[in-house]
């Protein structure tokens, strides 16, 4: 036994080694953040859709693409973090409104402004929350350090590891369900103040 954890020892050093010696190498990354442009369909499903009158699907996205640092030392290289561009925000929302409205009417128009409104909720959850989302990325990929590879083939690996760290990091994971959380306060907000008095007056 004791042969054997001398073995795993000697064999696990030099990686250990390795990995020290590339945390010389490590950078602070420059973040840049974006927010990607977005559009608004409206349809009107065949069947009546189970909301009352009209709903929302909005697609979230948050990307991060690296650009890596990459070093030649002994044995191999050191690959980090140089610089990350996040695109964080809304992409599409896809407004769904009953087909008990038909189009260009007043009720239609009611349904359309209400949603509209949940639209505006999504797109300040990012504009409000921009120092929360720049913190979290910066934090996160300050605590990634450099991976070591033997060989020049096994750089693109690592680089896609990063990449992986970054989207698994507890901050990024932490700032996903923030976002979220503020998307149901907000749109709840909306739904308790409205009044359906727009809706009513189409029918008087």
């Amino acid at each position: 036994m004791f042969k054997l954890c001398l073995f795993f020892l000697f064999f696990f050093l030099p990686i250990i080694s390795y990995a020290d010696d590339c945390l010389g190498y490590k950078l602070t990354p420059n973040v840049n953040i974006n927010t990607p442009s977005w559009e608004k369909n409206v349809v009107q499903p065949l069947q009546h859709i189970d909301v009352l009158h009209g709903d929302v699907i909005a697609t979230l996205v948050d990307n991060y693409e690296i650009t890596s640092d990459i070093t030649s030392i002994e044995d191999g290289f050191c690959v980090g973090l140089k610089n990350i561009d996040a695109t964080i925000g809304y992409t599409d929302f896809l407004v769904q409104i009953d087909i008990s409205h038909k189009p260009n009417t007043c009720s239609y128009n009611a349904v359309l402004q209400h949603e509209d409104e949940h639209i505006r909720a999504y797109l300040s959850v990012i504009d409000d929350n921009q120092d929360l989302i720049k913190q979290s990325i910066i934090s996160a990929a300050d605590s990634i350090t450099p991976i070591f590879v033997h060989e020049q083939k096994d750089i693109e690996s690592a680089i896609d590891k990063l990449n992986e760290q970054i989207q698994q990091h507890p901050d990024i994971i932490l700032l996903r369900q923030r976002i979220k959380a503020d998307e149901e306060i907000r749109n709840k907000h909306i739904d308790q103040n409205e009044t359906g008095e727009t809706l009513k007056k189409c029918f008087e």
